[in-house]
């Protein structure tokens, strides 16, 4: 059962929704996109799926989101909210931060000085649609922990292919941002969302061994 709980912070209420672990052997805090909410499927299926597997799952939702407001403000009022909701995370196991598109970026930005073991990057937009020079790489490059980026083949923001090959980065075949895939896939949506929950699950359990 997720519990929800309200946090303050100086950019507005944000909601920190946990789906907590009997047995926790770690801790991962996601936060959402720019185009939706907590109830993205990937989110919800690492938050339904990690704590059977003795991973606590906390997902932060923006102020802007909980105003309903439809645009997202500025990178630096997103970590605001970040932090301020990470902070108010109690728990005694490691802890990993990470987020889908936005998210994944403003965990790259705060991972570290938040004593995270690890930076989990789901679609991580490499850059703007079509414009491949206006890239967010240093984001990437300046985290200073461990981190997995997971990498729809088709992402429009940033394909596997324009990583640097050091990245440790897991390509999920046909997705798009959204890890969508069209009819004509291998694999169902359903299915595709099972290949990112495994690799971030797998992911997780070697930061905690």
């Amino acid at each position: 059962m997720t519990d929800v709980r309200v946090i303050s912070t100086d950019v507005g209420d944000a909601r920190l929704h946990a789906d907590r672990a009997r047995r926790p052997i770690a801790a991962l805090a996601l936060g959402h996109g720019a185009g939706r909410g907590v109830d993205s499927p990937d989110l919800v299926a690492l938050a339904e799926v990690l704590p059977r597997r003795n991973i606590t799952v906390f997902r932060i939702e923006q102020p802007w989101v909980v105003a309903g407001k439809k645009v997202a403000p500025r990178p630096e009022v997103i970590d605001v909210a970040t932090i301020a909701c990470i902070n108010g995370i109690r728990v005694r196991s490691p802890l990993i931060i990470g987020g889908r598109s936005a998210g994944a970026r403003s965990a790259c930005r705060v991972a570290r000085r938040l004593g995270a073991v690890g930076c989990v990057a789901l679609a991580f937009p490499l850059h703007s649609p079509g414009r491949p020079e206006s890239t967010r790489l240093p984001e990437l490059r300046a985290v200073g922990l461990p981190t997995l980026v997971v990498q729809g083949e088709r992402d429009s923001f940033g394909a596997p292919a324009e990583f640097p090959p050091a990245t440790e980065l897991v390509s999920i075949p046909d997705a798009d941002h959204g890890f969508a895939v069209p009819a004509r896939a291998a694999r169902s949506r359903a299915e595709t969302l099972d290949l990112v929950v495994g690799a971030v699950l797998a992911w997780v359990l070697t930061r905690v061994d």
